[in-house]
């Protein structure tokens, strides 16, 4: 069943950043709660607290983190971390007995054995690199939208409250900055409108909000990995424009351009200081993009696939068309943003302690 980012892989072929995929892609904290408006003023509410999270872990180690996270989440990294020794520890004595029963008639055995406990150790570890993300929207009092089929009603989606200003907070000015042009730049809302022209409403089919979707979570991944390289780059006091990464395939498109999903849209640059971020992202080729944009595991492609399969559903339809505003959109995709800006910060922090299988 092909769903959100294998429309969104196929509305990059055009594109420089079509090289970031190298297979195909198919989909299948007490807090104060929030609401998701379901139609007009008077229209009932879809209510949301809690984890309220689309996807719900389902492995041992994910269902425990989720108790942690509602009832101790001052603990919630420490018991994680100790979730991941204890799935490594594993791992290793299962790599030491197929070790050992090499060249014994149980060899095929304990092959059989080694490949299905694999199998059940990354789907704990893609629960818990999960509730590592659910724990950095709760820090910010901010509760991931469920799945779309309870938050649409009569065909319009809004989100409210919009908790613009916490998803915002997560991100240095520079980076907020491309933040801005890449929302502007994929839904058309200028970063100036008024209160009144956010809120006018729009229709949008399911399938072009699932790419959006999508995209943005890659280049929210995309700006965590290129402002690491940047900030590294300016400790080392190395200028950006000495840094051999251009040369005759050099990217002419803004980047906002490049991850969006639309070829014709025009990205904002503006004069910019060669120590933008902006600036300095202006420089990458191709194969720079693809180093950035592209989850460096299996585990962190797999998480966005059954993220956005269970926010989306199993069926996405060009004929199936919502309501929504501007100012809902906007939320709702600084939310995936954000969803891969923290998918970048748990993939790293979980290879510190278990070593990912590569993508």
């Amino acid at each position: 069943m092909d769903c959100c980012l294998s429309y969104a892989k196929s509305s990059f072929t055009t594109l420089p950043a079509a090289a970031v995929f190298r297979r195909p892609i198919t989909f299948c904290a007490r807090r104060r709660p929030s609401s998701v408006v379901a139609s007009s003023r008077s229209a009932s509410r879809c209510e949301f607290s809690g984890l309220s999270a689309p996807l719900v872990p389902t492995t041992p180690a994910g269902r425990f983190l989720t108790g942690v996270l509602l009832d101790n989440p001052g603990n919630f990294q420490i018991t994680a971390m100790e979730e991941l020794r204890r799935l490594a520890a594993e791992r290793d004595v299962v790599a030491a007995r197929l070790q050992l029963s090499l060249g014994s008639d149980e060899a095929c055995l304990h092959r059989r054995i080694a490949e299905l406990k694999q199998n059940e150790r990354q789907n704990e570890v893609e629960d818990i690199m999960y509730m590592m993300i659910l724990h950095k929207f709760s820090e910010m009092r901010v509760h991931l939208v469920p799945k779309l089929s309870k938050c649409v009603y009569k065909g319009r989606f809004e989100i409210w409250p919009s908790k613009e200003w916490e998803l915002e907070s997560i991100h240095s000015f520079e980076v907020l900055q491309m933040v801005r042009e890449h929302l502007s730049a994929v839904i058309g809302c200028k970063g100036n409108a008024n209160v009144t022209d956010t809120w006018v409403t729009t229709k949008i089919q399911r399938l072009r909000l699932c790419r959006l979707y999508a995209a943005s979570i890659l280049y929210g991944y995309f700006l965590k990995s290129a402002s690491l390289r940047h900030f590294l780059e300016r400790i080392l006091n190395t200028s950006t424009s000495n840094f051999s990464i251009g040369g005759q395939g050099q990217s002419q498109l803004p980047v906002s351009e490049i991850f969006s999903v639309e070829s014709n849209v025009i990205g904002c640059v503006g004069q910019i200081s060669q120590e933008n971020l902006g600036f300095y992202v202006m420089g990458f080729d191709q194969e720079m993009i693809q180093m950035c944009a592209k989850p460096k595991s299996i585990e962190a492609m797999n998480l966005i696939e059954r993220h956005s399969c269970a926010l989306f559903g199993d069926e996405v339809t060009t004929d199936d068309v919502i309501t929504t505003s501007f100012a809902s959109l906007k939320r709702f995709l600084l939310e995936a943003v954000d969803f891969g800006s923290f998918l970048w910060e748990s993939e790293n922090s979980v290879s510190d302690v278990y070593m990912l299988d590569e993508n």
